[in-house]
């Protein structure tokens, strides 16, 4: 599986420029990822200095990226510098819709298929109300 992830808000907290705490189980997480063979993406803002700077940081944690924002390390960006879309199965990013979950809860729907619905369901703190309501969507 090819999974992009953000650095800033998803694998450090918030501090740009600088480069805040880790969010605590992301380095694991992701290195267990790598360790199963997923093709991970550095997918950020960062550019020049500052990403050099978020690809150390997370090289020295024992995180090596597959290619930094970029679908694969040879691809050539175009003369102002763009990069293109991304083409991965999964996004990890503070600023997706719903917002992230903790790193537990993303390695376990990365390693068994599961989707928010699916997490939602099985919450014992939303169970009983997913229940009860009626819905007509899902």
């Amino acid at each position: 599986m090819i999974i992009a992830v953000d650095f800033d808000g998803t694998i450090v907290e918030h501090n740009y420029p600088n480069i805040g705490e880790e969010i605590p189980f992301a380095i694991s997480t992701l290195r267990m990822l790598a360790d199963q063979r997923h093709r991970l993406i550095l997918w950020t803002v960062r550019r020049g200095e500052l990403l050099d700077e978020a690809v150390e940081w997370c090289r020295e944690r024992g995180v090596e990226f597959y290619a930094v924002n970029k679908n694969f390390p040879e691809e050539i960006l175009d003369d102002t510098g763009c990069f293109g879309k991304i083409n991965a199965d999964v996004f990890i990013d503070d600023c997706s819709l719903g917002g992230i979950p903790d790193w537990g809860t993303i390695y376990k729907m990365i390693t068994e298929g599961l989707q928010w619905s699916d997490i939602y369901k099985n919450n014992p703190a939303t169970s009983e109300r997913v229940k009860k309501k009626k819905r007509w969507f899902w």
